[in-house]
């Protein structure tokens, strides 16, 4: 039996003498975090989401959506839906958090097994090593273009090293070094970092807001413009897909949350932070970026889809330099939490008595380098939108599994020290559980086994895969999820918690 201790408001802390000290499946950073260093409070919860959603990309959300044929409203609607949806395996994973204190790759533990929850773990980790990568080659790009305003053509002109300037390479690995300094001082300066760095944020796109519209005299013509799909049989083809995709967006957030909800100070903080924080900032910040693009419109007779780009055709030195600072703070605190943190847990989960947590996110730094998302960013179609709904399929089967155990199965209740002791419960057949690795397999079969690619533009066959199931590839982390779900309840109702 555990000796785990119950806490008031349903936590439960581990004694010292309750996991044997040289268990390889144990190292500080995997094991629960004690009750009195869960403090994390709704506003932290809430000014995470609101650091993480106030990126680059998140702004050009909306942007891609109009590109397919959307109004302003249809593309808006679609983020707000998708973000809606996206919270609700969002506060079931991270429920196990403040309640147990454990990070995603232990929770994972209960369904796959001790030695199986590497496998989640290790996909999570390798879909976070490359966001790291690219997003840190666009926000050394930023960078780059910003500091080329301030310091004039010969900056951007620079010697060239590997077909780039090296003064963007410099962007990018001071960038890097950057964003690794901040995540080794730990989780404890990530909450302060976030704390200031969304109300930040906020201010800088309402400033580049007020400046466009300025300039345009309004809010210009886009907000006017009918939708080149309607509301009948052309939009729903392109909303589904669209809207799995804006799922996809966040679904690798949806696994690993427990990572920050488990230093929470109760249910109700992560809960009521994150139903604050995401959805309503995804929504408003898809507005923000409407509304700015369409001044932009107004302005200078195009829409100007990047903010980087944008904030550039300024000639005011102190605007160029407030809006450096933006990017730079918007990326790092996106990067950093959604990222770095979760591979780093990963990572030391698959060697606990090797890697710690610092070691886990240098590994993911190198490996983000490594990846060269310089490549992967010349080739949108294969590695982002592809890969987007393919990684998204399989977080969405991963998702299924763990919502399954921990609500269905278990009911919630764990055996915290069994989940760290080879031989406990949650050993089933030498560490893995037969039940989660074939719902996992039928689950991602399904999700992503009728991938297609237009012709040129992908890797996969224009008929998909399996063509049996192409139909199904537009709606891959919702049948992910769902049939992943089923499978395991049914396999494992014979069993018992």
């Amino acid at each position: 039996m555990t000796d785990t201790v119950p806490i008031s408001g349903g936590r439960v802390d581990l004694t010292p003498t309750d996991i044997p000290a040289d268990s390889r499946f144990v190292n500080e950073d995997l094991l629960p975090v004690p009750v009195e260093r869960r403090r994390w409070t709704t506003y932290n919860f809430a000014a995470l989401w609101v650091g993480m959603a106030h990126n680059i990309p998140s702004w050009m959300l909306a942007s891609g959506l109009v590109a397919l044929g959307m109004d302003w409203k249809q593309a808006v609607f679609t983020i707000a839906l998708a973000n809606v949806i996206v919270l609700v395996p969002m506060l079931l994973t991270g429920h196990a958090g403040p309640k147990y204190g454990i990070p995603f790759p232990v929770l994972a533990r209960a369904s796959f097994g001790l030695r199986g929850a590497n496998l989640p773990a290790l996909i999570r980790a390798g879909v976070a090593c490359a966001w790291f990568g690219i997003q840190t080659w666009i926000g050394g790009q930023g960078i780059f273009v910003l500091l080329g305003k301030v310091f004039g053509g010969e900056w951007a002109q620079a010697a060239r090293v590997g077909g780039q300037p090296w003064t963007l390479w410099l962007c990018f690995v001071l960038f890097w070094a950057l964003e690794l300094a901040i995540i080794h001082r730990g989780m404890e300066a990530l909450r302060r970092f976030e704390n200031w760095a969304a109300p930040f944020v906020i201010v800088g796109a309402l400033v580049l807001l007020a400046w466009i519209t300025a300039k345009a005299g309004g809010p210009g013509p886009l907000l006017d413009q009918p939708s080149a799909l309607g509301w009948g049989a052309d939009f729903w083809p392109v909303f589904f897909p669209s809207l799995m995709g804006m799922i996809a967006f966040w679904a690798t957030l949806s696994l690993n949350i427990p990572d920050f909800t488990r230093f929470g100070a109760g249910q109700r903080a992560q809960i009521w932070g994150q139903a604050l924080g995401l959805p309503t900032t995804m929504t408003l910040f898809a507005l923000l970026s409407v509304f700015v693009t369409s001044g932009s419109q107004a302005v200078y007779g195009a829409a100007v889809w990047d903010p980087v780009a944008l904030a550039a055709r300024t000639d005011n030195v102190f605007g160029l330099l407030f809006a450096l600072v933006t990017v730079l703070v918007a990326t790092i605190s996106v990067n950093i939490a959604a990222n770095v943190v979760s591979p780093a847990y990963d990572l030391a989960n698959l060697a606990p008595k090797l890697i710690n947590f610092r070691t886990g996110a240098l590994i993911t730094g190198v490996v983000g380098v490594l990846i060269m998302p310089w490549k992967l960013t010349e080739t949108p179609e294969l590695y982002i939108f592809t890969w987007l709904g393919l990684v998204g399929g399989l977080l969405g089967t991963v998702a299924g599994i763990l919502i399954a155990d921990y609500w269905i199965v278990r009911r919630t209740v764990l055996d915290l020290a069994d989940l760290y002791r080879p031989g406990g419960r949650y050993w089933y057949v030498r560490g893995w559980n037969p039940a989660a690795v074939a719902a996992f397999v039928v689950g991602g079969v399904l999700a992503v086994g009728g991938s297609h690619s237009a012709p040129g533009k992908g890797p996969f066959p224009e008929d998909g895969l399996i063509p049996l199931l192409k139909p199904l590839a537009d709606y891959g982390w919702a049948v992910g999820l769902a049939a992943s779900l089923a499978l395991y309840v049914a396999l494992m109702a014979r069993r018992t918690p």
